[in-house]
Protein backbone atom coordinates (compact mmCIF):
# COMPACT_ATOMS: atom_id res chain seq x y z
CA UNK A 1 0.00 0.00 0.00
CA UNK A 2 1.32 3.45 -0.89
CA UNK A 3 1.44 5.63 2.20
CA UNK A 4 0.42 9.29 1.80
CA UNK A 5 3.77 10.68 2.90
CA UNK A 6 4.29 14.43 2.95
CA UNK A 7 6.16 15.82 -0.05
CA UNK A 8 8.96 17.05 2.25
CA UNK A 9 10.02 13.44 2.92
CA UNK A 10 9.33 12.05 -0.53
CA UNK A 11 13.04 11.75 -1.42
CA UNK A 12 14.37 11.26 2.10
CA UNK A 13 16.68 8.28 2.50
CA UNK A 14 18.81 6.75 5.22
CA UNK A 15 22.16 8.56 5.30
CA UNK A 16 25.28 6.81 4.05
CA UNK A 17 26.69 7.01 7.57
CA UNK A 18 23.75 5.15 9.08
CA UNK A 19 23.83 2.53 6.32
CA UNK A 20 27.44 1.72 7.23
CA UNK A 21 26.63 1.87 10.96
CA UNK A 22 23.82 -0.64 10.52
CA UNK A 23 26.10 -2.85 8.46
CA UNK A 24 28.74 -2.77 11.21
CA UNK A 25 26.17 -3.87 13.77
CA UNK A 26 25.36 -6.93 11.66
CA UNK A 27 28.96 -7.98 10.95
CA UNK A 28 30.68 -10.29 13.43
CA UNK A 29 34.18 -9.03 12.70
CA UNK A 30 35.18 -5.89 10.85
CA UNK A 31 37.56 -2.97 10.96
CA UNK A 32 35.13 -0.12 11.49
CA UNK A 33 36.63 3.23 10.51
CA UNK A 34 33.27 4.70 9.57
CA UNK A 35 31.49 5.92 12.67
CA UNK A 36 32.02 9.35 14.22
CA UNK A 37 32.02 8.63 17.92
CA UNK A 38 34.92 8.50 20.35
CA UNK A 39 36.15 5.03 21.24
CA UNK A 40 36.69 5.86 24.93
CA UNK A 41 33.84 5.69 27.45
CA UNK A 42 32.22 8.58 29.28
CA UNK A 43 34.77 9.52 31.99
CA UNK A 44 34.03 7.91 35.35
CA UNK A 45 33.30 11.15 37.30
CA UNK A 46 30.71 12.17 34.70
CA UNK A 47 29.10 8.72 34.72
CA UNK A 48 28.91 8.87 38.50
CA UNK A 49 27.37 12.34 38.37
CA UNK A 50 24.65 10.94 36.10
CA UNK A 51 24.05 8.02 38.47
CA UNK A 52 23.81 10.44 41.39
CA UNK A 53 21.29 12.56 39.49
CA UNK A 54 19.14 9.53 38.61
CA UNK A 55 19.23 8.08 42.11
CA UNK A 56 18.63 11.53 43.55
CA UNK A 57 15.35 11.80 41.68
CA UNK A 58 16.47 14.29 39.03
CA UNK A 59 14.37 12.55 36.38
CA UNK A 60 11.55 14.95 35.64
CA UNK A 61 11.23 17.65 33.02
CA UNK A 62 13.61 20.55 33.36
CA UNK A 63 12.94 24.07 32.18
CA UNK A 64 12.64 23.96 28.40
CA UNK A 65 15.88 25.88 27.93
CA UNK A 66 17.85 23.69 30.29
CA UNK A 67 18.88 23.87 33.92
CA UNK A 68 20.24 27.32 34.84
CA UNK A 69 23.57 26.02 36.18
CA UNK A 70 24.37 24.39 32.82
CA UNK A 71 23.23 27.34 30.73
CA UNK A 72 25.25 29.78 32.79
CA UNK A 73 28.16 27.36 32.99
CA UNK A 74 28.34 27.14 29.20
CA UNK A 75 28.34 30.94 28.87
CA UNK A 76 31.00 31.25 31.55
CA UNK A 77 33.18 28.61 29.92
CA UNK A 78 32.95 30.23 26.47
CA UNK A 79 33.84 33.62 27.93
CA UNK A 80 36.89 32.16 29.66
CA UNK A 81 37.97 30.38 26.51
CA UNK A 82 37.45 33.08 23.89
CA UNK A 83 36.81 36.31 25.82
CA UNK A 84 33.36 36.54 24.22
CA UNK A 85 30.11 36.15 26.11
CA UNK A 86 27.12 35.35 23.87
CA UNK A 87 23.81 36.96 24.74
CA UNK A 88 22.01 33.71 25.60
CA UNK A 89 22.32 29.93 25.78
CA UNK A 90 19.91 27.06 25.18
CA UNK A 91 20.49 23.42 26.14
CA UNK A 92 19.44 21.28 23.19
CA UNK A 93 19.10 17.59 22.34
CA UNK A 94 22.56 17.45 20.85
CA UNK A 95 24.05 19.90 18.38
CA UNK A 96 21.81 18.20 15.81
CA UNK A 97 18.74 19.30 17.75
CA UNK A 98 20.14 22.82 17.81
CA UNK A 99 20.51 22.91 14.04
CA UNK A 100 16.96 21.62 13.54
CA UNK A 101 15.55 24.28 15.87
CA UNK A 102 17.60 27.01 14.19
CA UNK A 103 16.33 26.10 10.72
CA UNK A 104 12.72 25.82 11.92
CA UNK A 105 13.02 29.26 13.50
CA UNK A 106 14.78 31.02 10.65
CA UNK A 107 14.33 29.34 7.26
CA UNK A 108 11.36 30.32 5.12
CA UNK A 109 10.39 28.34 1.99
CA UNK A 110 12.74 29.42 -0.78
CA UNK A 111 15.39 30.87 1.55
CA UNK A 112 18.91 29.93 0.54
CA UNK A 113 21.39 28.59 3.07
CA UNK A 114 25.05 28.48 2.10
CA UNK A 115 26.80 25.31 3.22
CA UNK A 116 30.31 24.03 2.48
CA UNK A 117 30.97 21.19 0.07
CA UNK A 118 31.81 18.69 1.51
CA UNK A 119 29.60 19.00 4.61
CA UNK A 120 27.98 17.03 7.40
CA UNK A 121 24.89 15.28 6.02
CA UNK A 122 22.48 16.97 8.44
CA UNK A 123 22.79 20.46 6.97
CA UNK A 124 21.37 19.86 3.51
CA UNK A 125 18.59 17.55 4.66
CA UNK A 126 17.27 19.79 7.44
CA UNK A 127 17.36 22.92 5.25
CA UNK A 128 15.32 21.07 2.63
CA UNK A 129 12.84 19.75 5.21
CA UNK A 130 12.22 23.36 6.24
CA UNK A 131 11.52 24.34 2.63
CA UNK A 132 14.87 26.09 2.20
CA UNK A 133 17.38 25.70 -0.59
CA UNK A 134 20.86 24.46 0.32
CA UNK A 135 23.48 26.21 -1.81
CA UNK A 136 26.91 24.60 -1.65
CA UNK A 137 30.12 26.62 -1.80
CA UNK A 138 33.05 24.55 -3.03
CA UNK A 139 36.01 24.01 -0.68
CA UNK A 140 37.99 21.42 -2.66
CA UNK A 141 40.90 20.61 -2.75
CA UNK A 142 42.13 21.91 0.65
CA UNK A 143 38.63 22.06 2.21
CA UNK A 144 38.89 25.71 3.27
CA UNK A 145 36.34 28.44 2.46
CA UNK A 146 37.22 30.82 -0.39
CA UNK A 147 35.89 34.38 -0.65
CA UNK A 148 35.17 34.27 -4.38
CA UNK A 149 33.30 30.99 -4.11
CA UNK A 150 31.07 32.20 -1.26
CA UNK A 151 30.37 35.64 -2.76
CA UNK A 152 29.43 34.08 -6.10
CA UNK A 153 26.73 32.00 -4.39
CA UNK A 154 25.05 34.86 -2.49
CA UNK A 155 21.73 36.10 -3.87
CA UNK A 156 18.82 38.18 -2.62
CA UNK A 157 17.37 34.95 -1.15
CA UNK A 158 20.46 34.11 0.92
CA UNK A 159 19.57 33.81 4.61
CA UNK A 160 22.66 32.47 6.36
CA UNK A 161 26.08 30.87 5.98
CA UNK A 162 26.98 27.59 7.66
CA UNK A 163 30.55 26.91 8.75
CA UNK A 164 31.94 23.88 10.57
CA UNK A 165 35.38 23.87 12.16
CA UNK A 166 36.98 21.50 13.07
CA UNK A 167 35.14 19.95 10.17
CA UNK A 168 33.28 16.76 9.53
CA UNK A 169 34.13 14.99 7.18
CA UNK A 170 37.59 16.46 6.49
CA UNK A 171 39.11 17.21 9.89
CA UNK A 172 40.25 20.62 8.61
CA UNK A 173 40.43 23.49 11.12
CA UNK A 174 39.73 26.98 9.82
CA UNK A 175 42.35 29.58 10.68
CA UNK A 176 41.73 33.14 11.83
CA UNK A 177 41.94 34.44 8.25
CA UNK A 178 39.30 31.94 7.12
CA UNK A 179 36.88 32.95 9.88
CA UNK A 180 37.57 36.68 9.41
CA UNK A 181 36.82 36.34 5.71
CA UNK A 182 33.48 34.63 6.32
CA UNK A 183 32.65 37.20 9.00
CA UNK A 184 33.39 40.10 6.64
CA UNK A 185 31.13 38.66 3.94
CA UNK A 186 28.35 37.97 6.43
CA UNK A 187 28.60 41.48 7.91
CA UNK A 188 28.52 43.13 4.47
CA UNK A 189 25.40 41.15 3.49
CA UNK A 190 23.82 41.19 6.99
CA UNK A 191 23.76 37.39 7.12
CA UNK A 192 23.62 35.15 10.15
CA UNK A 193 26.43 32.61 10.49
CA UNK A 194 25.61 29.22 11.98
CA UNK A 195 28.86 27.78 13.30
CA UNK A 196 28.97 24.08 14.14
CA UNK A 197 31.77 23.69 16.69
CA UNK A 198 30.96 20.29 18.16
CA UNK A 199 34.62 19.19 17.67
CA UNK A 200 36.13 22.32 19.24
CA UNK A 201 38.08 20.33 21.85
CA UNK A 202 39.68 18.13 19.20
CA UNK A 203 42.30 20.54 17.84
CA UNK A 204 45.85 19.23 17.48
CA UNK A 205 48.25 21.74 15.93
CA UNK A 206 46.93 25.21 16.78
CA UNK A 207 44.85 27.17 19.25
CA UNK A 208 41.09 26.52 18.92
CA UNK A 209 39.15 29.38 17.39
CA UNK A 210 35.44 30.22 17.33
CA UNK A 211 33.35 32.20 14.88
CA UNK A 212 32.00 33.96 17.97
CA UNK A 213 35.31 35.84 18.09
CA UNK A 214 34.82 37.34 14.63
CA UNK A 215 31.12 37.87 13.93
CA UNK A 216 28.59 39.06 16.52
CA UNK A 217 25.66 37.73 14.48
CA UNK A 218 26.71 34.11 15.03
CA UNK A 219 24.64 31.21 16.29
CA UNK A 220 27.15 28.71 17.61
CA UNK A 221 26.20 25.06 18.09
CA UNK A 222 28.14 22.59 20.20
CA UNK A 223 27.71 20.04 22.96
CA UNK A 224 29.24 17.19 24.90
CA UNK A 225 28.78 14.21 22.57
CA UNK A 226 32.35 14.19 21.29
CA UNK A 227 34.53 15.58 24.09
CA UNK A 228 32.75 13.61 26.85
CA UNK A 229 32.15 10.58 24.55
CA UNK A 230 28.41 10.65 25.21
CA UNK A 231 26.61 10.83 21.84
CA UNK A 232 23.78 8.71 23.23
CA UNK A 233 23.12 11.15 26.07
CA UNK A 234 21.92 13.89 23.67
CA UNK A 235 23.09 17.01 25.48
CA UNK A 236 24.12 19.94 23.32
CA UNK A 237 23.79 23.69 23.35
CA UNK A 238 23.22 26.72 21.17
CA UNK A 239 24.49 30.20 22.00
CA UNK A 240 24.00 33.49 20.22
CA UNK A 241 21.59 36.41 19.78
CA UNK A 242 18.95 36.40 22.50
CA UNK A 243 16.01 36.80 20.10
CA UNK A 244 17.01 33.70 18.13
CA UNK A 245 17.68 31.64 21.26
CA UNK A 246 14.27 32.62 22.68
CA UNK A 247 12.46 31.47 19.53
CA UNK A 248 14.43 28.20 19.45
CA UNK A 249 13.49 27.63 23.09
CA UNK A 250 9.82 28.21 22.29
CA UNK A 251 10.04 25.66 19.49
CA UNK A 252 11.88 23.16 21.67
CA UNK A 253 8.99 22.96 24.15
CA UNK A 254 6.78 21.59 21.36
CA UNK A 255 9.37 19.21 19.88
CA UNK A 256 11.85 17.86 22.44
CA UNK A 257 10.44 19.40 25.66
CA UNK A 258 13.97 19.43 27.11
CA UNK A 259 17.28 17.63 26.95
CA UNK A 260 17.51 14.56 29.26
CA UNK A 261 17.39 15.87 32.83
CA UNK A 262 19.94 13.63 34.64
CA UNK A 263 22.47 14.07 31.87
CA UNK A 264 22.11 17.85 32.00
CA UNK A 265 22.84 17.62 35.71
CA UNK A 266 25.90 15.43 35.10
CA UNK A 267 27.32 17.80 32.48
CA UNK A 268 26.78 20.78 34.77
CA UNK A 269 28.50 19.03 37.67
CA UNK A 270 31.56 18.10 35.59
CA UNK A 271 31.55 20.90 33.03
CA UNK A 272 35.24 21.65 33.55
CA UNK A 273 36.40 18.04 33.42
CA UNK A 274 39.85 17.91 31.82
CA UNK A 275 39.68 16.05 28.50
CA UNK A 276 43.23 16.95 27.43
CA UNK A 277 44.58 13.39 27.95
CA UNK A 278 42.00 12.11 25.46
CA UNK A 279 42.85 14.88 23.00
CA UNK A 280 46.52 13.93 23.24
CA UNK A 281 45.58 10.32 22.59
CA UNK A 282 43.63 11.34 19.49
CA UNK A 283 46.52 13.45 18.25
CA UNK A 284 48.54 10.23 18.38
CA UNK A 285 45.83 8.36 16.45
CA UNK A 286 45.82 11.11 13.82
CA UNK A 287 49.60 10.85 13.47
CA UNK A 288 49.47 7.05 13.31
CA UNK A 289 46.97 7.01 10.45
CA UNK A 290 48.38 9.96 8.54
CA UNK A 291 51.90 8.60 8.82
CA UNK A 292 50.72 5.18 7.69
CA UNK A 293 48.87 6.48 4.63
CA UNK A 294 51.09 9.38 3.55
CA UNK A 295 52.77 8.45 0.30
CA UNK A 296 50.11 5.85 -0.46
CA UNK A 297 47.02 8.04 -0.68
CA UNK A 298 46.26 11.68 -1.45
CA UNK A 299 44.92 13.31 1.71
CA UNK A 300 44.95 16.58 3.65
CA UNK A 301 46.40 16.23 7.14
CA UNK A 302 43.52 16.97 9.53
CA UNK A 303 44.14 19.57 12.20
CA UNK A 304 41.16 18.53 14.30
CA UNK A 305 38.08 16.31 14.77
CA UNK A 306 38.78 12.62 14.10
CA UNK A 307 38.32 12.25 10.35
CA UNK A 308 40.32 12.19 7.15
CA UNK A 309 38.78 12.79 3.74
CA UNK A 310 40.85 10.70 1.37
CA UNK A 311 40.94 10.80 -2.43
CA UNK A 312 40.08 7.51 -4.12
CA UNK A 313 43.32 5.98 -5.48
CA UNK A 314 41.70 3.92 -8.25
CA UNK A 315 41.58 5.86 -11.55
CA UNK A 316 38.10 6.02 -13.00
CA UNK A 317 36.44 4.56 -9.90
CA UNK A 318 34.05 6.34 -7.56
CA UNK A 319 34.30 6.42 -3.80
CA UNK A 320 31.17 4.28 -3.62
CA UNK A 321 32.89 1.61 -5.70
CA UNK A 322 36.03 1.83 -3.58
CA UNK A 323 34.10 1.60 -0.31
CA UNK A 324 32.12 -1.36 -1.65
CA UNK A 325 35.39 -3.13 -2.40
CA UNK A 326 36.69 -2.26 1.08
CA UNK A 327 33.63 -3.90 2.65
CA UNK A 328 34.70 -7.17 0.98
CA UNK A 329 37.86 -6.86 3.09
CA UNK A 330 35.77 -6.23 6.22
CA UNK A 331 36.90 -2.60 6.22
CA UNK A 332 34.13 -0.04 6.74
CA UNK A 333 34.47 3.52 5.40
CA UNK A 334 31.93 6.12 4.22
CA UNK A 335 31.77 7.20 0.56
CA UNK A 336 32.20 10.89 -0.19
CA UNK A 337 28.85 11.18 -1.95
CA UNK A 338 27.29 11.01 1.52
CA UNK A 339 28.78 14.44 2.23
CA UNK A 340 29.28 16.01 -1.16
CA UNK A 341 28.17 16.59 -4.74
CA UNK A 342 31.30 14.65 -5.65
CA UNK A 343 32.02 10.96 -5.13
CA UNK A 344 35.79 11.26 -5.37
CA UNK A 345 36.80 10.84 -1.71
CA UNK A 346 35.94 8.63 1.25
CA UNK A 347 35.75 9.49 4.93
CA UNK A 348 37.92 7.58 7.36
CA UNK A 349 37.35 7.96 11.11
CA UNK A 350 40.34 7.39 13.38
CA UNK A 351 38.08 7.24 16.45
CA UNK A 352 38.99 3.58 16.89
CA UNK A 353 41.41 1.41 18.88
CA UNK A 354 44.99 1.50 17.58
CA UNK A 355 44.97 -2.14 16.50
CA UNK A 356 41.92 -1.41 14.32
CA UNK A 357 43.67 1.61 12.87
CA UNK A 358 46.76 -0.44 12.04
CA UNK A 359 44.62 -3.12 10.37
CA UNK A 360 42.81 -0.42 8.37
CA UNK A 361 46.09 1.13 7.24
CA UNK A 362 47.35 -2.22 5.97
CA UNK A 363 44.07 -2.96 4.16
CA UNK A 364 44.15 0.43 2.43
CA UNK A 365 47.79 0.01 1.45
CA UNK A 366 46.96 -3.34 -0.11
CA UNK A 367 44.06 -1.81 -2.04
CA UNK A 368 46.40 0.89 -3.37
CA UNK A 369 48.90 -1.73 -4.47
CA UNK A 370 46.13 -3.43 -6.45
CA UNK A 371 45.11 -0.24 -8.26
Amino acid sequence: MNEPFASRVGNLQVSGIRKIFNMACSMEECVNLSIGQADFDVPAPIRQAAVNAIEGGFNRYTMTGGIPELRQGVLRQLEERWDVRPEAALITCGATGGFVLACLALVEPGDEVLIPDPHFVLYRVVVELCGGVPVCYDTYPDFRPRRAEIVAKITSRSKMIVVNSPQNPTGVCYGAEDLKMVAEIAAQRDLLVISDEIYADFVYDSQPLSMLQFHPKTLMLSGFSKSFAMPGWRVGYAVGPESIIEMMETLQQFIYACAPAPFQQACAAELDYDVSPHIADYRGKRDLVYGGLEGYLELVKPGGAFYMFVKVPWPGKTATEFVTAAVQRNLLLVPGATFSSRDTHFRLSFAAPDDQLEAGIEALREMVRQA
